[in-house]
């Protein structure tokens, strides 16, 4: 299973972070040791948004767990938060693959 987290981030996202990024980053490379977030980072060139994606069993759990206690997410960093189950049929890694039928 997969799990979408995405975060909207401060309107002074680049100077508010800088604080609490290494915490943040720490934390995230943690959950990522453990398996349970694949990859995750900042969308676009001046980011209002940032995605991060989490496999497993339990992704969906992992993904609001992980968000309730992100330090930029404390810090007001992230302003909101969304967590939902995402279907993955295309790739290597697909949760529940789906191949095109002859």
């Amino acid at each position: 299973m997969h799990a979408v987290l995405q975060y909207t981030y401060a309107d002074d996202y680049l100077t508010s972070r800088e604080a609490h990024r290494a915490a943040h980053l720490a934390y995230a490379w943690e959950a990522a040791q453990r398996g349970e977030l694949l990859v995750g980072g900042a969308v676009g060139e001046v980011p209002a948004t940032g995605l991060i994606i989490f496999q497993g069993d339990n992704a969906l759990d992992d993904a609001r767990r992980f968000a309730r206690a992100d330090p930029y997410v404390h810090a007001g960093v992230v302003v909101a938060w969304t967590a939902e189950p995402w279907t993955t049929v295309v790739g290597d890694i697909a949760a529940t693959p789906v191949h095109p039928h002859p």
